[in-house]
C-alpha cells in the first residue's frame, strides 16, 4: 500500500474513496476540502466578524488553526475565539489551559465565559440537584451562551467544529425523535429564517469525518491525546454515535450517504418550514429568540439552577 499521489508510505485510508494518502498529501487534501466547503456554501463573506467556538478539542482546534491560516492577510475579516467553561472538574480546566497556550502561539484573541459567572453555578454544581441527562441541560446552556456572547461581540458568523459524523448523528437523532423541523436548521450553514438576534452558524469541517479530523490534529502536532467529556457516555447522542459507527464498520460510507441524502432534501425542508413559520418568538424573560413563550435556558434557571 502506497500513497495514491506520490507513492510514499500512507498514514490514512479515506473511507469513502478507498484511497491511501501519506502525511503531506492528506494534509493538503484536508485543507483543500475545508476551503472548498467555505467557497461552495459561501460560509465566509467580505467584512465578516467571525466568532470561533472553541473548546481545546480536536475539532475546534483544527478549525481555529485553519481559519487563521486561510484568512491570513484578509484585513476585512476579524476572528475571535470564544470558549465556554462549563465547570467540569478535571476535564474542561485542562482543555482550557491548552487552548490559552494555543491561541497565544497563533495570535488569536480568546475570550472565556463560564456557567458559574453567567448562571451562578458550574455544571458540576448543577448536576448535584439535576437528575436528568447531563448533556440535555449542558447543551441548552452552552448554545445559549455561544449565541448571546457572539451577539455581544458583534459577530456576523459563529463558526463551529462540527464534522460529518456530528451532522449524521444529528440527522438520525432528529428523525428518531420526530424532530424534522429541527433538521431544517442543519447543514453547512444553519437557520431557516434570518433574525438579528440569532447569529448564523457555519461548519467548515462539514464534509470531513471524525477520523479525518483526528488524524489532521495529530499530524499537525496540536496535541498528543484527546479527552472525552465524562458526561458523554450518558447521552442519547453517544448511543446514536455508537450505532452509526457499527454501521460504518460493516457498511463503509454509511455516514457520507446520510449526509448526501439529507442535503438533497434540505432545500425542500427549508422552504416548507420557512413558508409555514410564523414570527420568531422572543423569550419573555431574557428576550433571546426561542420557539416558545419562554426559552429553555430561563426555564432551567428557574426550575433547576436557582434551587
Amino acid at each position: 500500500m502506497v500513497c495514491k499521489n506520490c507513492q510514499e508510505r500512507p498514514v490514512i485510508k479515506l473511507t469513502n474513496s478507498n484511497i491511501y494518502l501519506c502525511k503531506n498529501c492528506f494534509i493538503k487534501y484536508f485543507e483543500k476540502k475545508v476551503k472548498k466547503t467555505i467557497s461552495d456554501y459561501k460560509l465566509i463573506e467580505k467584512n465578516d466578524n467571525i466568532i470561533i467556538a472553541t473548546s481545546g478539542g480536536k475539532d475546534s482546534t483544527s478549525l481555529l488553526y485553519l481559519l487563521k491560516k486561510i484568512l491570513k492577510g484578509r484585513k476585512d475579516i476579524k476572528i475571535i475565539a470564544i470558549a465556554i467553561d462549563e465547570g467540569i472538574h478535571n476535564y474542561r480546566d485542562k482543555s482550557l489551559e491548552f487552548l490559552k497556550i494555543f491561541c497565544q502561539e497563533h495570535e488569536v484573541e480568546l475570550k472565556i465565559f463560564s456557567y458559574k459567572e453567567e448562571f451562578g453555578k458550574s455544571l458540576d454544581e448543577i448536576l448535584k440537584t439535576y437528575k436528568g441527562i447531563p448533556c440535555s441541560i449542558c447543551g441548552v446552556l452552552r448554545r445559549y451562551l455561544l449565541n448571546k456572547k457572539s451577539k455581544e461581540l458583534k459577530a456576523t458568523k459563529l463558526a463551529t467544529g462540527h464534522n460529518l459524523d456530528d451532522e449524521a448523528q444529528s440527522i438520525v437523532m432528529n428523525y428518531f425523535k420526530n424532530n424534522i423541523k429541527i433538521s431544517a436548521r442543519l447543514g453547512p450553514i444553519t437557520g431557516i429564517k434570518k433574525d438579528e438576534k440569532f447569529i448564523p452558524r457555519i461548519k467548515p469541517l462539514y464534509f470531513l469525518t471524525e477520523k479525518e479530523v483526528t488524524a489532521y490534529a495529530f499530524l499537525k502536532g496540536f496535541m498528543d491525546k484527546f479527552n472525552e467529556c465524562p458526561n458523554s457516555p450518558y447521552s442519547y447522542r453517544g448511543q446514536i454515535r455508537d450505532m452509526l459507527n457499527d454501521f460504518e464498520a460493516k457498511y463503509p460510507g454509511t455516514k457520507h450517504s446520510i449526509i448526501m441524502s439529507f442535503l438533497e432534501l434540505l432545500p425542500v425542508l427549508k422552504e416548507n418550514y420557512r413558508n409555514n413559520l410564523h414570527a420568531i418568538n422572543y423569550c419573555v424573560s431574557c428576550s433571546e429568540p426561542c420557539s416558545q413563550k419562554e426559552c429553555k435556558t430561563c426555564k432551567y434557571i428557574k426550575t433547576v439552577i436557582k434551587l
